[in-house]
């Protein structure tokens, strides 16, 4: 089921090598951010920047967010240590050199990591950025109460100390080997003690530093209409001299993903247009207006279908639904969960919709191509999957085309996003479980309320008030431990955190569990990489989730911008301080 291609693969292949070269004290590649900002040729400063999210932002703290687009937009403003680049280097943001064995930043006995920072960072508001900030971010996203979405990356952590005021240490429970993972990349964003240390507790949604932050990045927010439009401005104190290279910068959101494309392929109105969910022969035709391309890379995302392990119809008596206490009626059958996936069509799908940008899938874990299952497959059977459906009990007794058992009709209520794409996909999916007896409700909510973290409202992915949904995440780390950590039973959405856990399933396996908690302490890379494609495995036999497409990240970028960088391992904005706009050379 190999995604990538072989540019990707050479890159996968040096992540082979991460924790063999932990073991033997070496380290990888550093890519530093420069200090020194000449532009390159041919380029000149801007104006202004103009981004098109279809997705609009509703949030701009990531630690609450659950959309890749509030990370997106918080990006801009926020920071982490470190993050990794295309080619699996590690590039430095607040951090000033790469732990290493030999300069003593990892501990031999892999119990601790230790990071020096840059001194002389300042936040936006002028205030100095210390050590103190990323012990502070710790103590907020590791609070209960917050309900942070980010703490899976944090679950091997047992204290973060700062040892001076440019020196942090990370202890660990026990021997990590994903030491890289706490503070890098866009779940690693360090937000400032001053801003926040009064909303770290059950009030921390009500922070107004979620709305208008203030970070250490190239630009700051001067204005913020949630849903709408974010307006950020050069951040004037920004560490890297002549940075960034625009003056303004202006996010509008919402709106669809197809007009996202023409604004950016073929009228040329915006110069960044992110995420485009677009049917492939739509967009081929817009690229051909030649005002802009499409930048198409693949990483670890997975268009998938989650199935409600819960009763999303039943409630609690606080309310609560889709809960553990009521199992849901059909779909904790196996045999019921195999059979839907038997009748889902992904070729169709993939042909249809994806084209180049995509690959029919049976892995839940994609990249690093290391850890990509060989022993899985898809099959689209509609004869298999009413023989386990007449096994399992489920017929039409009747005569209305819709199977039942004990009383319970088997209809299903599928939801998602708004976009073209995924709707289409939804009435192909829709086809195929009716062609076996299945009743089908589709739902498409507004991609800034699914995708927001507002645990008052039931429509988001987190409350998962319907029996299946279908949206797209992966492991956002070269190391895959947090992201599987999210099929653990503890990481079951539900009102008492926020429901800001991402095992949307509720699905919960005490076996899987298990191989979780060995692979977080394995330090043998060949073994760990084995548990995770076991834990992999157990995923697909169980059923848990149905994988669909391995989904390239589609971007629009404008002839006029240079400079984007894309990466799997961080938001596209992760680099937005080299985005610079090409002059115009005139006719030849």
């Amino acid at each position: 089921m190999g995604i990538l291609n072989k540019f990707r693969q050479g890159q996968i292949f040096t992540w082979s090598l991460l924790n063999i070269f932990f073991l033997a004290g070496c380290s990888f590649p550093q890519a530093e951010t420069p200090t020194n900002s000449t532009p390159v040729t041919n380029t000149s400063t801007g104006e202004t920047l103009r981004l098109l999210y279809w997705q609009a932002p509703t949030i701009l703290n990531p630690h609450l967010a659950q959309g890749t687009k509030d990370f997106e937009a918080s990006r801009i403003v926020y920071e982490p240590l470190a993050s990794h680049d295309k080619d699996g280097k590690l590039v430095l943001f607040l951090a000033a050199e790469e732990p290493t064995l030999k300069n003593g930043g990892i501990a031999k006995d892999g119990k601790s990591v230790t990071w020096k920072l840059k001194q002389g960072v300042k936040w936006s508001d002028g205030q100095p950025f210390t050590a103190a900030d990323v012990v502070f971010t710790y103590k907020f996203l590791s609070n209960p109460a917050v309900g942070a979405t980010t703490s899976a990356n944090y679950e091997a952590v047992q204290s973060v100390e700062a040892i001076d005021d440019y020196t942090v240490k990370i202890n660990f429970q026990s021997p990590n080997p994903a030491w890289s993972l706490p503070f890098v990349g866009l779940n690693g964003m360090i937000i400032p003690r001053h801003i926040f240390e009064k909303f770290n507790g059950s009030n921390a949604r009500e922070a107004p530093g979620n709305l208008i932050p203030i970070g250490t990045g190239p630009y700051k927010v001067g204005e913020f209409k949630p849903g709408d439009t974010i307006i950020y401005e050069a951040n004037s104190v920004f560490r890297e001299a002549n940075k960034p290279f625009f003056k303004r910068v202006e996010l509008k959101g919402g709106g669809d993903a197809t007009s996202a494309a023409r604004a950016v392929l073929q009228t040329g109105d915006v110069d960044y247009a992110w995420n485009l969910q677009v049917e492939a022969p739509i967009l081929k035709q817009l690229e051909a207006a030649g005002k802009g391309k499409l930048k198409i890379s693949f990483g670890s995302f997975l268009e998938r279908i989650t199935i409600n392990h819960t009763d999303p119809n039943k409630q609690t008596k606080d309310g609560e639904r889709s809960s553990t206490e009521f199992p849901h009626p059909f779909f904790q059958d196996i045999k019921v969960r195999q059979a839907f996936n038997y009748a889902i069509d992904r070729d169709t799908i993939n042909q249809q919709l994806y084209g180049s940008s995509g690959r029919p899938a049976a892995n839940i874990l994609l990249a690093p191509e290391i850890y990509n299952s060989p022993n899985t497959k898809y099959e689209f059977s509609p004869k298999k999957a009413t023989d386990l459906l007449d096994e399992a009990g489920w017929k039409d007794t009747n005569g209305n085309g819709i199977r039942d058992k004990n009383g319970v009709e088997m209809n299903v209520l599928l939801q998602t996003s708004v976009n073209p794409v995924r709707q289409k996909t939804q009435e192909i999916i829709k086809q195929g479980l009716t062609s076996i007896g299945v009743g089908v409700e589709l739902k498409s909510i507004d991609g800034s309320i699914f995708f927001s973290g507002d645990p008052s409202n039931p429509d988001t992915l987190g409350r998962f008030q319907a029996d299946l949904q279908m949206f797209s995440t992966g492991s956002t780390n070269v190391d895959p431990g947090a992201y599987m950590k999210g099929f653990t039973c503890s990481e079951i959405p539900q009102k008492k955190n926020n429901w800001s856990k991402s095992n949307h399933s509720r699905y919960c396996n005490p076996e899987y569990d298990k191989l979780w908690q060995q692979s977080n302490t394995e330090l043998n890379p060949e073994k760990r990489r084995l548990l995770f494609i076991q834990m992999n495995d157990l995923l697909f036999k169980d059923i848990a989730l149905i994988p669909l497409i391995a989904r390239a990240d589609v971007n629009g970028v404008s002839n006029r911008l240079v400079g984007v960088d894309l990466t799997p391992w961080d938001t596209d904005t992760w680099n937005i301080k080299d985005w610079q706009q090409v002059q115009s050379l005139g006719n030849r």
